[in-house]
């Protein structure tokens, strides 16, 4: 079973990566998982757009099936499961404030969150990154997320071949 360590800040979340890349242990297999912060190019791998977005070099002996992106932040995800977010959120929930987007990852985070926001501003727990968003997350329905972001996708066949 996976386990999750959250590294806090993003350049700690790669450190943390790192050092275990650097120090192998038989029953770990490090992986990667950061918001993309924005617009991944179709052309980019994960190591390519980190590069580009925070200036990360690719540890040695590792490939792109190491890291791997919440595009264009973990809140893209939640958008993908409306049924979860009624649910979390139950009356005062408004999703007439969130768009029918075609395409979730090419919505920028300030957008997602926002609109995030705006959909809950009359229920009684409100949005909010953090305690909120992390809860939440426990209550999506992957396969939902999946049919929606190719990027979660991507991580999920990597999960599901381990």
């Amino acid at each position: 079973m996976p386990r999750i360590v959250r590294g806090g800040t993003r350049n700690r979340t790669f450190e943390l990566f790192s050092i275990n890349i650097n120090n192998p242990a038989p029953d770990r297999i490090p992986l990667l998982l950061v918001d993309s912060e924005n617009k991944v190019k179709k052309s980019h791998s994960a190591w390519e757009h980190l590069q580009t977005q925070d200036g990360w070099t690719k540890p040695s002996g590792t490939g792109d099936e190491y890291a791997f992106l919440m595009v264009q932040s973990m809140d893209t995800w939640l958008l993908a499961d409306r049924a979860a977010l009624q649910k979390y959120f139950d009356r005062g929930f408004r999703e007439n404030a969130i768009k029918q987007w075609p395409e979730l990852e090419e919505v920028p985070k300030t957008t997602i969150i926002e609109a995030l926001r705006n959909a809950t501003t009359n229920c009684s727990k409100q949005y909010a990154k953090g305690k909120v968003s992390f809860e939440l997350l426990q209550h999506i329905n992957p396969s939902h997320v999946e049919a929606k972001c190719p990027h979660f996708k991507a991580l999920l066949t990597r999960l599901r071949g381990l």
